[in-house]
């Protein structure tokens, strides 16, 4: 059973006239604060439903770090939302109450909203009864436990943490599925997004390969023997988007684009083998889909992560207005190259181990994480970060059906593994 969206989707009026409900975790990254601008936007721009359009959206609950709980606050007193989490300690929940009680007074709100924290407060948050999509903008491998949470309650769930599937993807993929929902994941990073849209222009039977394009990062055109001087002043100078230091680090080894190609597939059913990956720097076609009669279906919009953060709370119809579209009155040319595979081999790695399943892919997540903190430390250097994920994935003894305990444990013995290996300088 497919559980990622479904080719040609629709909803019933009732459900297309109601507004939608939503659970944003991470919303004071970057993902959260545009989503919320998505929904800001949506209720300017609201006018009678048609086929074309979804209604505005109504935001129930908040979850995020402590590292900004002025944003935090500020965003639960504008959207008026039930209940807010944040993973910081008891006083830094002492400090949200006193910050949402100081602006619902400036607001002349009602009600404050109930407050959560520590390790759990995003879980509670995305089981959050009355939810019809949970978006998921945590980042890293502690986005899991939410996203099981919220398909456990039921809900939908738009999909910005990759890793809730790399580390989980067999129990997210049976969650999922026990919704009974045929959407019940909803992709929003932009290749995704793209692939889920071309795909309606076939059946799951019509479709030959999956293409995911890659803006090359910062480093585009260099061989191995250049990479392994460069430092993490450049590998955070990323062309084309604004992202946090382990994204845009990974974007700069391309694991972010193996973590993207294995996503895909659990995604879509579609095997490794058949799912490639194109530079094109250009960053406007986001991917595409290619079918058996030869002809290649892709989707193009300017490098704007508000159109499929909108497609994926609103799936599957369209916000008005939710980005720019292409201008195409001007001149623009769009190129395409192969991956340097020798340069860049985090692709292939990541197909090895997403064949062999199991525990091996959340350890190549782990790992990872580990090497690119230990490359900002200096203590190891650029092109050793993929090269000690391939050790650390290749010495490990892996549990093939894991249960969540299992994904946690292998994710612990990997990133103490890679740990000692960086103390060793091996």
């Amino acid at each position: 059973m497919n559980s990622a969206p479904a080719m040609t989707p629709d909803l019933d009026r009732a459900t297309r006239d109601a507004p939608r409900s939503l659970v944003i975790l991470g919303s004071t990254g970057s993902i959260g604060t545009q989503a919320l601008d998505v929904v800001a936007s949506a209720a300017r721009l609201a006018r009678p439903v048609t086929d074309a359009e979804h209604p505005p959206f109504r935001v129930l609950a908040l979850a995020a770090g402590a590292g900004n709980l002025e944003l935090l606050a500020r965003q639960a007193v504008d959207f008026a939302v039930a209940a807010v989490g944040t993973s910081g300690t008891a006083d830094d929940a002492a400090r949200l109450r006193e910050l949402l009680a100081a602006r619902t007074r400036a607001a002349s709100s009602a009600a404050l909203p109930e407050v959560f924290h520590g390790p759990e407060a995003a879980t509670r948050i995305a089981e959050w009864n009355g939810t019809d999509v949970v978006l998921n903008g945590i980042t890293g491998s502690i986005g899991l436990a939410p996203t099981l949470a919220a398909l456990t309650a039921g809900h939908r769930v738009a999909l910005a943490n990759k890793e809730s599937l790399i580390a989980g993807g067999p129990l997210v993929k049976r969650a999922a599925e026990a919704t009974g929902l045929a959407d019940a994941l909803i992709p929003v990073d932009s290749e995704h997004s793209a692939i889920a849209q071309t795909l309606r222009s076939g059946t799951a039977g019509e479709v030959a390969r999956l293409v995911l394009t890659a803006s090359g990062g910062p480093f585009r055109g260099m061989n191995r023997a250049q990479l392994a001087d460069v430092t993490p002043a450049q590998a955070l100078k990323h062309p084309t988007w604004d992202m946090g230091v382990m994204v845009t680090t990974n974007s700069a080894t391309m694991v972010n684009k193996a973590l993207e190609v294995l996503e895909a597939s659990l995604l879509f059913d579609v095997d490794l083998e058949r799912i490639d990956v194109t530079v094109h720097p250009q960053s406007v076609v986001h991917s595409m889909v290619q079918f058996v009669d030869g002809s290649t279906i892709a989707q193009a919009s300017p490098p704007d992560m508000r159109l499929p953060l909108a497609l994926g709370v609103g799936w599957p119809h369209r916000v008005t207005g939710a980005a720019v579209p292409c201008d195409w009155s001007t001149a623009a040319q769009w190129t395409f190259e192969p991956l340097d595979a020798e340069a860049f081999p985090a692709v292939e790695l990541m197909k090895r181990a997403g064949s062999l399943g199991g525990t091996w892919p959340a350890v190549f997540n782990a790992a990872n994480e580990e090497a690119v903190h230990a490359f900002h430390r200096g203590e190891l250097g650029f092109t050793g970060i993929v090269d000690l994920v391939e050790r650390v994935v290749g010495d490990h003894d892996g549990v093939r059906e894991p249960t969540l305990e299992d994904v946690l444990e292998a994710e612990r013995w990997a990133r103490a593994h890679a740990g000692e290996r960086i103390s060793r300088g091996r």
